[in-house]
């Protein structure tokens, strides 16, 4: 078994505890916020920061203004929902959310992408955590029950899953994402320190 594909086992079967914050990144529609609001409900954390300030409705970045009445329709009151508004990215929402936890003694992050996107958000997450020596924890809670065959608007999710990986050979070449082997690592001192 190759080292990506132990790195997605790990991923897709992350074992998330108790957190400080829940990070909804910005992206793929409207398909994700029901599980940042899930895992809201079930106590895994006492807020949700909306990680984002995009307006692309053919890439599908929706605007936290339209999302966020629907997160109140779902029972997460207002004083729970807090706006990350400075990133345009995944590598500058990385940054924003770790200096926003640092800034706020936050130790554990819950991070909610699509699962397509997932790995390469955590990649990301994973290396800013490394560069800032934040001992955070960063758990991955991937939206659920989204299909991988439907057509988005900006793609299939299939589809969208091989340019996710292509761009994490791309980004790796700029020193912007943690390696598998790092993940891995960081997967195990993480499972240690529950």
């Amino acid at each position: 078994m190759e080292l990506r594909e132990k790195f997605i086992v790990l991923v897709d079967n992350d074992l998330i505890q108790k957190s400080d914050a829940i990070i909804l990144l910005e992206g793929d529609g409207l398909n994700r916020y029901s599980r940042a609001v899930e895992l809201y409900k079930q106590g895994f954390a006492d807020r949700i920061v909306f990680s984002g300030d995009i307006t692309n409705y053919p890439y599908g970045s929706i605007p936290l203004l339209e999302i966020y009445q629907l997160i109140i329709e779902s029972g997460v009151p207002a004083e729970a929902i807090i706006h990350e508004n400075k990133s345009l990215n995944t590598r500058e929402q990385a940054i924003e959310i770790i200096k926003l936890a640092n800034n706020n003694g936050w130790t554990k992050l819950i991070l909610v992408a699509s699962h397509y996107h997932q790995y390469r958000a955590y990649l990301t997450f994973l290396k800013e955590e490394i560069v800032t020596k934040s001992n955070i924890v960063i758990y991955n809670a991937p939206a659920k029950d989204l299909k991988w065959f439907e057509e988005s608007g900006w793609g299939q999710r299939f589809d969208l899953l091989d340019q996710e990986f292509e761009r994490i050979e791309q980004y790796s070449k700029y020193n912007h994402l943690a390696t598998y082997t790092e993940a891995i690592a960081y997967q195990k001192w993480k499972e240690q320190q529950v």
